[in-house]
């Protein structure tokens, strides 16, 4: 007689998932809510000033940067109200190649604000390391041109952290995890914002 086979094993993929999401949760709990709603008062701040935002890093935090300029730049929509100016740095491919080409990778931030940025204006920098070469000129350059500077990473908090009015510093020296607290974050400031426009319409 043949013997019984074993009971199936739950496959380790499952396993690697589920440990992921709870230390996720973990960095999530100690991420200090507080800074998102200063950087959301900022926003609406500069918002209600008409002034604009600029966003931008690089890899990951490119993605985000585009995706937070989408959902402020679209989803905040409300009739009757003024519409509140994002700008996301890293979607002009050909002038970013052209200053890393021309000039260098570590001015493609710096350049464009040197155009663009005024008094008053809101610059957001999101680097998970904190210490990206053009992510710290394009603040240095915001600095100086009077802008108010807000700052998402992670770890110790790089060298951005002393470049930033305000700085998000997540929890954790895991990038991923980093990257989803930012998200988190963008997402939160995006509600409340919308959420904001909304009531000030009387909705």
């Amino acid at each position: 007689m043949k013997a019984a086979k074993n009971a199936p094993v739950e496959e380790q993929p499952f396993l690697a998932s589920r440990e992921y999401l709870a230390e996720l949760r973990a960095v999530l709990d100690r991420l200090d809510t507080a800074v998102v709603d200063r950087i959301t008062e900022a926003i609406w701040e500069g918002y209600e000033q008409g002034r604009t935002l600029f966003v931008f890093g690089n890899g990951g935090s490119a993605a985000l940067a585009s995706h937070f300029v989408c959902d402020i730049g679209k989803g905040t929509l409300a009739p009757g109200r003024k519409r509140l100016r994002a700008i996301s740095l890293t979607d002009n491919v050909p002038l970013m190649t052209a200053w890393a080409n021309d000039s260098s990778y570590g001015e493609i931030f710096a350049e464009q604000l040197l155009d663009l940025v005024r008094k008053g204006d809101l610059v957001l920098a999101i680097s998970g390391s904190g210490n990206s070469e053009n992510v710290v000129r394009g603040l240095r350059v915001a600095r100086e041109a009077g802008a108010k500077t807000i700052a998402l990473t992670g770890s110790s908090g790089g060298r951005v952290k002393a470049l930033a009015d305000i700085c998000l510093v997540v929890p954790s020296d895991n990038m991923q995890h980093i990257e989803d607290a930012h998200l988190f974050s963008a997402h939160a400031i995006f509600h409340a914002i919308r959420h904001r426009m909304m009531q000030a319409n009387g909705e």
